[in-house]
């Protein structure tokens, strides 16, 4: 193992330059794309799958000659992982749950392209390996000119055991939850709702939505009905690493249903745009993340609906 050292550094080195160089071509090429309209938070799913695997198959080369087992070049796809995920943090300004959430999808595809390279250089066929360059190359450029967007509507439903009208209170604004966290990136983190007030009680008032690190989501009501329906637009959103120019909460709305049993369902809708792909990834996330929050707001609001007369009343 000690003879693989020199070769170990000397791949991560190499891949993570060039990691640098095509996250560097990316951003151009998604600047320079009118149908993205350079939008500087825009990440592509190539880097994230072409870019790693490129990495990994460089890493390969330098590992050639090595002699390494199977479990060893997954050590050090995770090894390259780590300097990526570092250089991230360093240069771009990335949040370290963002790099937490990135990191199986990078070490993946490192590891994908360290065994394509081992297959590759140990054949010693140029051919092939010029003609995979070829093809990662032509998936990048076609990536980087192609046009991303991708919305997506989570939706939650829970049933409260008081009527309509009551529920509604806490609908509408409520007051700061005082109960723990229980998701584990909210344990770790992540801000989580804690608070939701109005500027007043009609289509066009103002509405905040405080998270847990005093970030605000500053809201639009509208629609407004009571005991039946509210919505709002997201009119700003805070500057966090965490999820500035990766993604962009549009709306949310709470529908509710009288079951005319003295009980109310409730149901919670939140529209969001991703600027993050490959979406099948981070849509996974996005989605858990956005419904956790739902969880969050409607237990607090069943709660309060449950436990006894309400000290807010909107009009």
């Amino acid at each position: 193992m000690k003879k693989s050292l020199n070769p170990i550094l000397s791949g991560l080195i190499a891949s993570n330059l060039l990691g640098v160089l095509c996250l560097t071509g990316s951003k151009y090429l998604v600047n320079k794309n009118p149908e993205v309209g350079g939008n500087p938070g825009l990440l592509i799913y190539s880097n994230f799958i072409i870019v790693p695997i490129l990495m990994g198959v460089i890493t390969a080369y330098y590992l050639r000659k090595a002699n390494l087992k199977n479990y060893q070049y997954f050590l050090v796809a995770i090894a390259n992982t780590l300097v990526a995920v570092a250089l991230s943090a360093l240069f771009i300004g990335e949040g370290y749950l963002c790099l937490l959430i990135v990191s199986p999808l990078i070490i993946a595809f490192v590891t994908v392209g360290m065994f394509i390279g081992k297959k590759m250089f140990g054949k010693k066929d140029n051919r092939l390996n010029i003609s995979f360059a070829a093809v990662l190359l032509f998936l990048f450029l076609v990536d980087g000119f192609s046009e991303h967007h991708f919305e997506n509507c989570v939706s939650d439903t829970i049933l409260i055991k008081a009527p309509p009208e009551k529920v509604w209170n806490y609908v509408v604004a409520y007051e700061p939850n005082p109960v723990n966290n229980e998701f584990w990136l909210f344990r770790i983190g992540m801000p989580s709702p804690v608070q939701s007030t109005v500027d007043g009680y009609k289509v066009g008032a103002g509405r905040k939505c405080i998270f847990s690190n005093g970030y605000t989501f500053d809201e639009k009501m509208t629609v407004y009905k009571p005991n039946q329906d509210l919505m709002f637009d997201i009119v700003r959103q805070p500057r966090d690493p965490e999820i500035m120019g990766h993604i962009d909460i549009l709306k949310g709305q709470f529908l509710l249903h009288d079951n005319h049993d003295g009980t109310t369902t409730l149901t919670g809708n939140s529209w969001y745009r991703l600027h993050v792909f490959p979406a099948w990834y981070y849509d996974l996330w996005a989605s858990i993340i956005v419904r956790q929050v739902h969880i969050r707001v409607m237990h607090y609001i069943k709660a309060l609906s449950e436990r006894g007369p309400s000290g807010n009343q909107p009009r």
